[in-house]
């Protein structure tokens, strides 16, 4: 079973209370929701990039649609150029 800090009880509780999930499936949202916003902007692009490639999507397509999404992260990270982009992927 998946370890939580005990400072999301509250929000697990809500969600058991609020959806039809049961504790354990409440815990795995929690934990996933936390994983998906702990994300780093390179790791973001990076999971982005492979994701669109393996849909057949070519490059050029693929870097403006990661930096048209990339102002609505959580976080949004600053502005970043195709340069900077290709460099996070083929370093």
């Amino acid at each position: 079973m998946l370890e939580r800090p005990a400072s999301h009880d509250d929000l697990v509780d809500r969600l058991v209370r609020s959806t039809p999930l049961k504790r354990g499936e409440a815990v795995r949202v929690v934990l996933d929701v936390l994983a998906y916003f702990d994300e780093t902007v390179e790791d973001f692009v990076r999971r982005r990039h492979r994701e669109l490639r393996s849909a057949g999507l070519a490059n050029a397509e693929i870097y403006d649609r990661i930096a048209a999404e990339l102002p609505h992260r959580a976080v949004a990270p600053p502005e970043l150029s195709l340069r900077q982009l290709r460099r996070m992927i083929y370093g």
